[in-house]
């Protein structure tokens, strides 16, 4: 029996109680698209948060870290889309919370019921009159349609990420369901990334912070394009009860079934995360097994994953599994070279670390053209094992990275 069933079409709204909404308020450079949106839970919703392990961190991080340091209820969440406002000094952090009472003053809530987040380039100051004035059109558009704010939160990215799963929890229909964006520097370590999911499940807000921390650690922790670790990785989880279960904790029986629903919802925008990565042309299963230690086991994975020398293989479908090896002999994992096996999609490649011979490269060539692939590593040393999700690298990559900012 599934724990959890997927909801088609399901975003941020799918949950009892959710509103959400997009304008256009000229952030962007080309203004063509909605680069504000608004989320806003109809009651009081308990809020977890989880945020960037990166030492520079943008003004909206630092916000909502002290916001929910103090309080364990919300009501909204405003994302603007275009501008990062990182490394903006004094006026980023104010720029923050103006648009907190920018928010609240248009919703008429209290300002420190509001959280903010911002994706986009660093550097630049907020237009915040552009901001302001935009709120009581934003508002205003408020609708069970998640459609136009999972829209207006993107970037550089191709398309929404959105989903939303169903279980039962005290005999009542529960919904979960969630929005992402994030296309290019992602290597998440609580990439940019953003998530926001809610549900109309009732949850104590400790066990909800723990929830969201396990399932992070298990989606948005095992999933990278490029290796870069944004200033503004957030991921926000609200649960405003309106299902009208008892209230969720480790101790009530239901328990497993909410955290595993969210562990699928949470892994489901990871992986969307990925393929929409910047310039992919394949999504890449890196399944470590056999390590000494499960520190070792994500040292190796990640080592492999974010190797430009094997993604640029991967784009080229070189079945270069030398690069495979070296990538392993610096990732600081324990390691002998003798035990190690590579297979692509089941293919062997290496054993005993050593090739297979010139008829088996061809064979893992024709794999390496699939545009979804599994790289499985034995290191042969123990029982721990770690898989993480990631992409190739294509010269798209390169263009788009390269005229960022011009």
């Amino acid at each position: 029996m599934k724990t959890a069933f997927a909801i088609e079409a399901g975003s941020t709204t799918a949950p009892l109680g959710f509103r959400a909404a997009a304008f256009r308020a000229g952030i962007k450079e080309s203004r063509t698209r909605d680069d504000l949106a608004l989320l806003v839970s109809d009651v009081s919703a308990a809020a977890a948060g989880v945020f960037t392990t990166n030492r520079v961190q943008a003004a909206p991080v630092r916000y909502c870290r002290r916001l929910l340091v103090r309080q364990t209820h919300v009501r909204a969440v405003l994302i603007n889309a275009g501008n990062a406002n990182a490394c903006t000094g004094p006026q980023g952090d104010r720029d923050a919370a103006k648009m907190a009472r920018a928010a609240s003053r248009s919703l008429r809530l209290p300002h420190n019921e509001v959280l903010v987040c911002s994706t986009g380039t660093i550097g630049i100051p907020l237009p915040m009159p552009r901001i302001e004035a935009a709120m009581p059109a934003l508002v205003a558009r408020l609708s069970r349609d998640g459609t136009a704010a999972a829209n207006a939160i993107l970037t550089t990215d191709k398309v929404a990420k959105t989903g939303a799963v169903r279980l039962t929890a005290d005999g009542k229909d529960i919904v979960i369901g969630g929005m992402a964006k994030g296309s290019g520097m992602i290597a998440p370590n609580m990439a940019t990334m953003l998530a926001f999911i809610t549900t109309d499940a009732a949850a104590r807000p400790a066990a909800l912070r723990r929830a969201l921390r396990r399932a992070t650690q298990l989606s948005f922790n095992r999933i990278t394009v490029d290796g870069d670790e944004s200033t503004n990785d957030t991921v926000l989880l609200l649960a405003n009860g309106m299902a009208g279960n008892r209230p969720l904790d480790e101790r009530h029986p239901d328990w497993p079934r909410f955290q595993a629903a969210l562990n699928a919802l949470t892994l489901d925008l990871a992986k969307k995360i990925v393929r929409d990565g910047e310039g992919a042309t394949k999504f890449v299963t890196v399944r470590v097994c056999g390590a000494a230690s499960p520190v070792d086991a994500q040292r190796a994975a990640r080592a492999v994953a974010q190797s430009l020398l094997v993604k640029t293989s991967w784009f080229g479908g070189d079945p270069n599994w030398g690069r495979l090896m070296a990538a392993l002999g610096y990732s600081g994992a324990r390691i002998a070279e003798e035990r190690i096996e590579i297979r692509f999609d089941g293919q062997a490649a290496v054993r005993r670390g050593r090739a297979l011979g010139a008829a088996t490269a061809e064979e893992l060539a024709a794999v390496l053209r699939r545009p979804e692939f599994v790289v499985e590593i034995r290191l042969g040393l123990g029982s721990a094992a770690c898989e993480l999700y990631t992409c190739d690298c294509s010269e798209e990559y390169v263009r788009i990275n390269a005229e960022y900012m011009t």
